[in-house]
């Protein structure tokens, strides 16, 4: 599987944009105070479903052929990416069924079936859900999407660092988080693309670090369960196409405490009047944990906006 090109990327903005505007790209003042940054923020979590993943999704399904349509899509995921796919598959009439895993975010569950999927609670965590999705999918028929390790996918979602640094030429580092990568692996190929010199931070719950271990070391590690309210980044494993092009060409990796993504969180809410799910108001709490970028011009990819009302009423009370 060969990881997309900067010209994929370019090649896939006709049709993420047939369905989405560009998100915001804002400097927040109060926020740079709090990080001790040039602080600006890339809201992603202002598109249509609410986070970045639909630039994916619009992009993939587009390029369907006429039988993967009719066979349908299949996926796994806590909910993003899984709205992406539902989305895009009911713009263009596609079946589409989500797994998720049981308890997950009852509120990411709803959007899904409102965009027409079908949604199957299994399993005790993504990792499991996607993992009977592996299982079901070839003897079903159905069109496997896999959250990662797929190149349309990471073409997609790139637009976004495009839009980054098409707007702001001279950031010093880009902060994003990293579940299953794509997001981080789209940053860096079109940094290295159009020639910038910013640095790309991946950023990591401690309780779900399996990447930022695999990264640092010398081998790829799992692990057998994660501990984190982050979601988005709540993954025990690394997947291939996306950590080789993470391996290469990632700066460095931040991990953050559940009290410090927590501090993320009513950051986001008070300094820049945005709700931010866990996985994206990490970032903005990395750039204020990463001590090199202090003083320096930093977009923080506020990837998401999905967080349910139970976790955010825990937060604000805390």
């Amino acid at each position: 599987m060969q990881p997309p090109s900067f010209q994929d990327v370019l090649d896939a903005r006709p049709r993420v944009y047939a369905g989405l505007q560009p998100s915001p790209l804002l400097r927040h003042p109060l926020l740079g105070e709090w990080t001790k940054c040039e602080a600006w923020v890339k809201h992603e979590n202002h598109l249509p479903t609410g986070a970045f993943k639909i630039r994916g999704g619009l992009n993939l399904v587009a390029q369907l052929t006429a039988d993967e349509r009719r066979r349908g899509v299949v996926s796994a995921s806590t909910g993003n990416h899984g709205q992406s796919i539902a989305l895009a598959c009911a713009g263009q009439g596609v079946p589409c069924r989500i797994f998720v895993p049981r308890g997950n975010n009852q509120d990411k569950n709803a959007a899904m079936r409102a965009f027409g999927a079908e949604v199957i609670e299994y399993g005790r965590d993504f990792d499991e859900a996607r993992e009977r999705v592996e299982e079901l999918a070839p003897r079903e028929g159905w069109r496997y999407v896999h959250s990662a390790n797929e190149p349309h996918l990471i073409a997609g979602v790139a637009t976004y660092a495009h839009e980054i640094f098409e707007r702001v030429t001279d950031f010093d580092y880009v902060f994003v988080p990293v579940g299953g990568g794509s997001g981080a692996a789209g940053c860096c190929i079109v940094r290295s693309g159009m020639g910038r010199r910013t640095k790309i931070i991946g950023v990591q719950a401690s309780g779900a670090d399996v990447f930022a271990r695999s990264w640092r070391g010398p081998e790829r590690v799992t692990a057998d369960r994660v501990n984190t309210f982050a979601e988005g980044v709540a993954t025990r494993v690394t997947y291939d196409l996306t950590f080789a092009i993470l391996k290469e060409q990632l700066d460095d990796v931040v991990t953050l405490e559940e009290a410090e993504i927590e501090d993320g969180v009513r950051a986001a809410l008070r300094l820049t009047h945005n709700l931010a799910e866990a996985s994206g108001a990490a970032t903005l709490a990395a750039a204020r944990q990463y001590v090199p970028a202090h003083g320096k011009k930093v977009a923080c990819v506020i990837t998401g906006g999905n967080i349910d009302a139970r976790t955010l009423r825990r937060v604000l009370a805390e």
